[in-house]
């Protein structure tokens, strides 16, 4: 795990596509800068920060299953 580093943050925002919403470009800096390929990782820094703490509530986002939902939301795997 990580310390989020808000000034990193706030560089990397600045080439997002995703400006309007800073819980995504959050994921995406924790994927893409920080190199988190993992959704435990993912939760695991972000519970232990208070301003990704806010950012969780705020989304109702309790638990590591309720980021994995939102992460797959749009994720249809069809099986054979």
């Amino acid at each position: 795990m990580i310390e989020i580093n808000w000034e990193e943050f706030k560089f990397f925002k600045q080439y997002s596509t995703k400006k309007s919403d800073n819980f995504e470009v959050l994921l995406d800096f924790l994927e893409s800068y920080c190199k988190m390929t993992s959704p435990k990782e993912m939760f695991d820094t972000m519970i232990n920060d208070e301003v990704a703490q806010l950012m969780l509530r705020k989304r109702e986002m309790h638990t590591l299953e309720d980021l994995e939902k939102h992460l797959y939301k749009g994720f249809n795997a069809k099986r054979s």
